[in-house]
């Protein structure tokens, strides 16, 4: 049994208590404040006098009343400093813990708000096998999360380093305003330069603003909701079978990106002198530069440079071996 039923349950007997022995002096002939007050002082044992002289039976009643009532008052106090104390130890181990947890974390991805947006992120994040801190101020809607939270205003950077900003590797800002998520967005690219922060934009006119903020990618969910109806119905099996390559585990075949770096030994090399497909089985759809610019479907003469990013796809165990080619 929880301390609050506990709690309720001797709240609710002591209160019978009270009851019973206003109506037991009721009965025998105190008027209804003095029966209350007599009632009061005596499960209390506070020792005043009483307030009139009790009969034989009174007497008999009354040392009941303080035998059941002193117990059931002093069960309902001890119950109460139980819970109190108990429940705010727990908050508190609960809280250290939270932060330990979080303070052994790298590379993880903190989301800012935890409504459907963050919600739907966190899944996926979480199914992706990566680390996720949730950060919301709100501690109402976050009964049941178990994932790592930190409650807080995301726009302050106090509640950000608590989320272990300096050692994430992306943040996505997805509360519910354009402006809280500039805010973020500002706030995280001043803590860690480096960090890859995706800002969530409700109004078309937000995107440019959260670029200029420090967002290296802005996502509308209405206008991304659009462009994915439409093409359920212009190509729908084109867009059914990119959304099971990339969310769903049905499917053999995977997408998967690998950034080249300086140390590569593909580095300066053609896709064929690098013999990638052979080694791995993978193939690649795309080359991005360091610019953005995608080099899709590139022929077997071009270049590998360091900062591009390879785009491929193949089975698990191919985009397994080909990370481990590329980075080795």
């Amino acid at each position: 049994m929880s301390h609050w039923r506990r709690l309720g349950g001797a709240m609710i007997a002591l209160l019978l208590v009270l009851v019973v022995g206003t109506i037991g002096y009721l009965v025998l002939g105190f008027g209804l404040l003095d029966a209350m007050y007599q009632t009061v002082t005596t499960v209390s044992t506070v020792g005043f006098r009483e307030v009139k002289p009790l009969s034989a039976a009174g007497q008999v009643f009354t040392m009941v009343l303080i035998l059941v009532g002193a117990g059931a008052a002093l069960y309902a106090f001890s119950v109460l400093v139980e819970t109190f104390i108990e429940g705010r130890l727990n908050e508190l181990l609960g809280r250290r813990r939270m932060e330990q947890s979080i303070a052994s974390l790298h590379d993880h991805i903190i989301i800012c708000g935890w409504g459907r947006v963050g919600h739907s992120i966190a899944g996926e994040v979480a199914a992706a096998g990566r680390e996720l801190v949730i950060v919301e101020l709100d501690e109402t809607i976050l009964d049941g999360v178990s994932h790592r939270v930190v409650v807080g205003d995301a726009t302050e950077d106090a509640v950000l380093r608590a989320a272990g900003i300096e050692r994430a590797a992306a943040l996505v800002a997805a509360v519910e305003g354009d402006a809280a998520n500039s805010f973020i967005t500002l706030s995280a690219r001043a803590l860690k330069p480096d960090l890859f922060i995706v800002a969530r934009a409700r109004s078309q006119d937000s995107g440019e603003k959260l670029r200029r903020a420090g967002a290296d990618r802005v996502v509308n969910p209405q206008s991304i909701g659009g462009a994915r109806m439409a093409a359920f119905v212009l190509r729908p099996h084109v867009a059914e079978f990119l959304d099971v390559v990339m969310r769903e585990r049905t499917l053999e075949f995977r997408l998967e990106e690998v950034s080249v770096t300086a140390g590569s030994p593909i580095a300066g090399r053609s896709l064929q002198e690098s013999k990638m497909r052979e080694q791995t089985g993978a193939l690649v759809l795309a080359l991005r530069d360091e610019d953005g610019t995608f080099h899709t479907n590139p022929p077997p003469d071009t270049e590998i440079r360091s900062g591009q990013v390879i785009i491929a796809i193949g089975t698990q165990e191919e985009l397994d071996t080909l990370v481990a080619f590329v980075e080795r």
